[in-house]
C-alpha cells in the first residue's frame, strides 16, 4: 500500500535494464537570458542522476562517509554538447556503467530530449578518503552493481582505480 510519506519521496528514476533513468525539467533557474540551459547546469543533472543510481541500486553514500569511509570523487570527464535545453524542457539523463573496478566506476551519460541527445559525457568517479587516496569499494556495492546493471561492467575488480 502506498501511503502518503512514500508520495512526498524526491523522484529518484528507477532502471530499465541496464540504465538508470533519471526525468527532469528544465527551470527558469537552469537557463541563460536567452531561455537556453547554461552548460554548466548539464553536470549538475548528471552529477542528480548518478548520485540518485547510487541510491537507486541501494548504495548509501552518505552512511558510509558518516562512518568514517570515502565518498566518490570525478576523477575524469569527457563532455560533448550537441544541442542546448530550454526552458520547460523535459530531459531524461541516461546514466549506464561502463567498467566497475576496484576502487572505481566508469560512467556514461546522456541527457535526452525525446531522441534527441543533447549532451554526453564519460565520467570516471573514484572512492577516496578524506585524505584523497583511493579506497576500494566496498563489495557489496560492487555487487549491487552487477545485480543492478548487468554483469557486462563488470571489471576485475583487481586494479587500484
Amino acid at each position: 500500500m502506498t501511503t502518503a510519506s512514500d508520495l512526498d519521496q524526491p523522484a529518484q528514476g528507477r532502471i530499465v535494464g541496464t540504465v538508470h533513468r533519471f526525468p527532469l525539467r528544465v527551470y527558469f533557474e537552469d537557463t541563460d537570458l536567452s531561455g537556453i540551459v547554461y552548460h554548466a547546469n548539464y553536470l549538475r543533472y548528471m552529477e542528480r542522476a548518478r548520485s540518485d543510481m547510487l541510491r537507486v541500486v541501494g548504495i548509501d553514500q552518505r552512511a558510509h562517509q558518516e562512518a568514517g569511509g570515502g565518498a566518490y570523487a570525478v576523477t575524469a570527464l569527457a563532455i560533448r554538447y550537441r544541442a542546448p535545453a530550454k526552458l520547460d524542457d523535459a530531459l531524461i539523463v541516461l546514466t549506464t556503467l561502463q567498467n566497475v573496478r576496484a576502487a572505481s566506476v566508469d560512467i556514461q551519460q546522456r541527457v535526452m530530449r525525446g531522441e534527441t541527445i543533447l549532451t554526453e559525457a564519460d565520467v570516471t568517479a573514484a572512492l577516496v578518503a578524506t585524505t584523497g587516496r583511493p579506497l576500494r569499494q566496498p563489495k557489496e556495492w560492487i555487487a549491487a552493481f552487477a545485480q543492478a546493471m548487468g554483469e557486462r561492467a563488470m571489471g576485475s575488480g583487481d586494479s587500484a582505480t
